[in-house]
């Protein structure tokens, strides 16, 4: 097992049909059996991006955006600032599939826009453009473990730099012959601005949410809910109903803990061989 090293949680950002803000998140997440919400718009509009870029821009990066600038905000943080991690385990699944499509029917017609939107990176892309950031980028996929892999990246980044860090994980719905063999079938995305643990006085200290001792450990943690039955009993029939549908959503116990407020620990798989055990405390 390795050393624990801690970091803080200082601002959260969430966007999905039913769930468009943090501040939605958690009136759900406090209640321990509720159905989620009716759904509203189909996807989101940030305000970092022109009116132009949000008609053209994939739902992978509308969501991204969204739920980034989301966490800046939360944590009085310039997002031009923050090196960022942007943790997607399938990318853009409708461009994918239009690629794939046209490929077979029509090749020489593919769209350059759409193949320039589906590289892995383009979140993260857009969001240095909108934000003016200069600092370190990193786009990463771990299948059913990004969002441990991402946590894992972005914690390591905020404690071995002593800067903030924001991580975004994002994944949208499969669609035409993906949604076939890939089970993710409703967008999700959460970011998370984390701090290095210092002084009070510096940005962590101020805006903290909760702090979070990280220790990464070898072995093998099942992709399932596993926060402390007292955080999610007895409704965890309606999370896990949502955990389910989308690798991002992945991080519904960390915010599930945040939004109960309750000491917790959890343990998230962060590879085929690599587990996170967090301490929440508050």
């Amino acid at each position: 097992m390795s050393a624990p090293f801690a970091v803080r949680i200082a601002g959260v950002g969430v966007w999905s049909r039913e769930l468009p803000g943090w501040d939605a998140a958690r009136a759900w997440l406090e209640q321990s059996d509720a159905p989620l919400p009716p759904a509203g718009a189909a996807r989101p509009a940030p305000s970092l991006l022109p009116p132009t870029e949000r008609r053209r821009a994939p739902d992978s990066v509308l969501l991204a955006i969204e739920a980034a600038q989301q966490a800046c905000a939360h944590a009085s943080c310039d997002p031009a600032t923050l090196p960022h991690v942007f943790a997607s385990a399938y990318g853009d699944l409708a461009i994918n599939d239009y690629l794939c499509a046209t490929l077979v029917d029509s090749p020489n017609e593919v769209s350059p826009t759409k193949f320039h939107n589906s590289v892995h990176n383009a979140p993260a892309g857009y969001w240095a453009i909108a934000t003016g950031c200069g600092r370190s980028s990193t786009a990463l996929s771990a299948g059913a473990d990004t969002f441990g892999a991402g946590l894992l990246e972005a914690a390591l980044t905020a404690a071995a730099e002593r800067t903030p860090t924001l991580l975004v994980a994002y994944d949208v719905a499969a669609t035409g012959l993906l949604a076939q063999i890939i089970p993710c079938d409703a967008p999700f995305a959460v970011a998370f601005v984390l701090t290095p643990d210092v002084d009070a006085g510096d940005v962590g200290a101020r805006a903290a949410v909760s702090d979070a001792d990280v220790t990464p450990t070898p072995g093998r943690v099942a992709p399932r809910l596993t926060l402390a039955a007292a955080a999610l009993a007895p409704g965890t029939n309606v999370l896990h109903a949502s955990y389910a549908r989308n690798p991002a959503a992945r991080s519904l116990p960390l915010l599930a803990a945040l939004a109960r407020r309750r000491d917790s620990h959890l343990h998230l798989a962060a590879g085929p061989a690599l587990a996170l055990s967090l301490e929440i405390s508050f």
